[in-house]
């Protein structure tokens, strides 16, 4: 039986990244609109924080806390789902298109342990015209949990009065 959320203790999580990998401020790139998955750093549903490589692809590493549980004891899809959706559309952000998701597919290949730390790495596969298209997977070690392909739409960041 899982532990109601409001009895977890928010315990510090090593979010570290790897060598070679320089800490990427994603809400400042976005603005106010990183809230669900990473708006609270030290919060009992997902905590994230993103990085970017040599070559500049983005990686998170994240923990899934005790509110994202689906089977007993692991992550629900809905919250692999949601990380997914976040970090491949910031991949595309972060390699300079302003987009929003048109269409996400989520292979889901073992279940995630809940309160594991995680890899999530992703990269700018094809740009076609307003079309940018992302893959990511998230793993632990040899442990592949899914794998997803983003297409993204480009927009104008621009507002309109």
């Amino acid at each position: 039986m899982a532990v109601p959320s409001s009895e977890v203790t928010a315990a510090p999580v090593n979010l570290n990244g790897e060598p070679g990998w320089t800490p990427f401020d994603a809400p400042s790139l976005v603005g106010e609109s990183l809230r669900f998955v990473s708006g609270e750093p030290e919060g009992n549903r997902f905590r994230v924080r993103y990085f970017r490589d040599e070559q500049h692809h983005l990686h998170a590493r994240i923990w899934f806390g005790p509110e994202t549980e689906g089977p007993p004891g692991h992550a629900h899809g809905g919250s692999v789902a949601a990380v997914m959706d976040e970090a491949l559309g910031l991949a595309a952000w972060a390699a300079g298109y302003p987009i929003v998701v048109g269409n996400l597919n989520v292979s889901f290949r073992n279940l995630l342990p809940l309160q594991k730390v995680v890899t999530l790495e992703s990269e700018v596969v094809s740009v076609e015209g307003r079309k940018i298209m992302v893959h990511g997977r998230l793993f632990c070690g040899d442990t592949l949990f899914a794998e997803g392909q983003c297409l993204c739409i480009t927009i104008n960041k621009e507002k309109k009065s």
